[in-house]
């Protein structure tokens, strides 16, 4: 089974099902998919987190989240204000300085040595194909080309590409991608070394050296990056394992945290008011401690067993709401897939903002990633920039065990509403009974210590928080498009993508025949029958 955010990636993980790959094969071979088919979302410079259930019940978490350069420090932007995470000529937002040391790649190319099957070059032959024929740009695609507009078509490589004539291409117009198909051979042949050591990361290079922007990377950079193994946060919840990635990651650690706290209480009707405000409160309570916590455990004492301890949690229960946190993109994707063996991938990934630095490395076809604006451009705070820190991030991909056996793995992208979605979801499944379709289509709520938001499925509830002193506002969506696989007792799997992206479930069934037995109308298979 393989759930993705664009049906012409999810085809793509698929066929390497399909062809003998194994569940690491697959989620490798889809994010290459989603560099071609997606490319506002995600890409080779981008960075993100794969999270893998080995077929013998281990997990780990491979962090190729990016990193400050060597020339990044604190005092890099200039705050628009006191606490504000917008800086003077959107430097951390826009073009050169805003790119961090890119991980994705690394990443990708760890899981498939670790856990892949297939040779590589077969995993990345779906993306090259997708990339050198073409594919039909869907309306996200077109829509986020309209948004972006402006940034775009002051890039010559960008315009080419996206606003042909002028104008943001099309829904149903081709996208032929010619140089990302060669840069997709040559990674094909050369591994991560493409970008960290190779042409592909010379290339990137220069373009950032003809900038005069303060605190460019450097080949140093990229030659010095490693992707960390890390071992997942593990709760429970109501009888069930909860398992999530580590910091720097804030998912894992607060998602406990807030599980902690309903299993206090008996749970509340889904979309009541009793249960409005008690996601409120926990939200709240998690989003104070991120704030205070979060970030690279290299670099910041972030003391997860406190945090995710029952007693922290009843402490939590009576503190007052905490500052909105910082800016953190929405901009991502994400894919699960399990396979025969019983391996698990539940993978988020992103070049951060839509479109990332909104520039183009010529000649390469790839997009660099803008996640220095994730960073407190504030000297003196935990998630300020430091060289080698990894940026923090809200990434969620999440299982669930029962009993020792695989349960739920869901993610989504979303930026800081990604933990609190995946909160509800999994509240949905355990509290409410919901299948997994419902449980990821179901209306959500969220806050981060602001204005809470509601999506209209929830918008009853606005006069009864506004009474009780909060701040309610009605969108049309929180977070993005979740997609999951649920594990049945007797080893089927159940695959669910939500509204609110292009997301697909492709499952794969049967299986090879059995050798000595033979089939034709009207007769009873007979075992060992010549």
């Amino acid at each position: 089974m393989l759930v993705a955010n664009q049906p012409r990636a999810a085809a793509a993980g698929a066929d390497i099902l399909a062809s003998g790959g194994n569940a690491a094969d697959a989620a490798v071979a889809t994010l290459f998919a989603l560099c071609v088919v997606e490319p506002m979302m995600v890409g080779i410079a981008g960075g993100g987190l794969t999270h893998v259930r080995a077929p013998n019940g281990t997990h780990v978490v491979f962090d190729a989240l990016s990193c400050a350069g060597a020339a990044m420090r604190p005092d890099l932007y200039e705050p628009e204000g006191p606490d504000s995470m917008d800086v003077r000529g959107a430097l951390n937002r826009l073009g050169p300085s805003s790119v961090a040391v890119p991980g994705n790649l690394a990443g990708w190319c760890a899981v498939h040595a670790r856990f892949g099957r297939l040779p590589f070059e077969d995993v990345v032959a779906p993306a090259i194909a997708l990339a050198e024929r073409g594919f039909a740009a869907t309306p996200y695609l077109s829509g986020a080309v309209l948004d972006a507009q402006a940034d775009l078509a002051r890039d010559p490589v960008l315009a080419r590409l996206f606003l042909p004539d002028g104008t943001p291409i099309a829904a149903g117009a081709r996208v032929v991608q010619a140089e990302a198909a060669d840069s997709l051979r040559l990674i094909a042949s050369e591994g991560a070394h493409a970008l960290y050591g190779g042409a592909l990361g010379t290339a990137l290079i220069d373009v950032l050296a003809k900038s005069d922007a303060p605190g460019r990377l450097m080949l140093d950079d990229l030659q010095r990056y490693r992707v960390i193994e890390r071992a997942p946060v593990i709760g429970t919840y109501r009888g069930y394992e909860i398992v999530g990635p580590p910091p720097p990651a804030s998912s894992g650690v607060h998602i406990v945290q807030m599980l902690n706290m309903l299993s206090f209480m008996d749970p509340a009707p889904f979309g009541s008011p009793e249960q409005a405000v008690r996601l409120v409160e926990v939200m709240r309570a998690a989003f104070a401690d991120r704030r205070r916590y979060s970030g690279d455990p290299a670099f910041v004492d972030v003391p997860v067993e406190r945090l995710v301890s029952l007693d922290h949690a009843r402490a939590c229960m009576a503190r007052p709401p905490d500052r909105p946190m910082p800016y953190e993109s929405a901009d991502t994707t994400h894919v699960t897939v399990a396979d025969a063996d019983g391996m698990v991938v539940c993978a988020t990934h992103t070049i951060n903002g839509l479109f990332g630095a909104r520039f183009a490395v010529p000649g390469t076809g790839i997009i660099p990633n803008n996640y220095m604006c994730n960073f407190d451009p504030n000297p003196g705070r935990a998630l300020s920039i430091q060289p080698g820190k990894r940026v923090p991030t809200s990434m969620a991909p999440m299982m669930v065990r029962q009993d020792g056996r695989m349960a739920w793995a869901l993610g989504l992208p979303g930026g800081t509403r990604i933990f609190p979605s995946a909160l509800q979801a999994i509240v949905n499944l355990i509290d409410h009974g919901m299948d997994l379709q419902e449980a990821i289509e179901a209306p959500r709520l969220w806050t981060d210590g602001g204005p809470v938001e509601l999506e209209r499925g929830l918008a009853t509830l606005a006069d009864g928080l506004a009474a009780s002193g909060n701040v309610p506002r009605v969108v049309p969506h929180i977070g993005g498009g979740m997609n999951a696989i649920g594990f049945g007792a007797d080893g089927s799997l159940t695959g669910a993508a939500c509204w609110r992206a292009d997301g697909a479930a492709i499952g794969i069934g049967g299986g090879p025949a059995r050798p000595g037995v033979r089939f034709w109308p009207g007769q009873v298979p007979v075992e060992g029958q010549k």
